[in-house]
């Protein structure tokens, strides 16, 4: 019963940053339902430890983006579902925003990772590093890839970078 309430509450708290990390992984609603529920049960697999929040949180983003990559690896998969098209994502956003996030979808994946890491889930570029066991310079590069990318998928304007 304990362990039953330990997965609620976990799951409560953090269930939603697995799935939006695992859908912005990989770009499939289908496959990212997998992720989450692979992410739980292998938390339910892990002995008893004394979870602190920052752990418990760096465990589930690491144990999310290895299942991403095992299903990479081991699955054929399925046509890619545009973010516009799961309604209770797209909510109430504006438009900008909207056009924003698919752009970012647009984007290679090591790129996409990333940019959810920092802006979405709210990780510097130290922290982003050792979840994804990149330096934080590769981080950084990547995140500056990103945004030259966006800018010009987005149509942005020169500001003298």
């Amino acid at each position: 019963m304990e362990q039953e309430r330990f997965l609620r509450d976990v799951m409560a708290a953090h269930g939603d940053m697995v799935y939006r990390l695992a859908l912005c992984r990989m770009q499939n609603v289908q496959d990212a339902e997998d992720v989450y529920q692979d992410v739980f049960l292998r938390l339910l697999q892990e002995p008893d430890r004394d979870w602190d929040g920052e752990h418990l949180k760096a465990w589930l983003i690491r144990t999310a983006l290895n299942r991403c990559a095992d299903l990479h690896r081991f699955r054929l998969r399925r046509p890619v579902l545009p973010l516009e098209a799961v309604p209770e994502l797209a909510g109430e956003t504006d438009r900008q925003a909207a056009e924003l996030w698919e752009a970012v979808g647009r984007l290679p994946e090591k790129l996409r990772t990333v940019v959810h890491l920092h802006y979405a889930e709210g990780y510097g570029t130290e922290e982003t590093a050792r979840l994804l066991g990149v330096p934080a310079a590769t981080v950084r590069t990547r995140l500056r890839r990103a945004r030259l990318k966006l800018k010009d998928l987005l149509g942005g304007y020169d500001d003298g970078e």
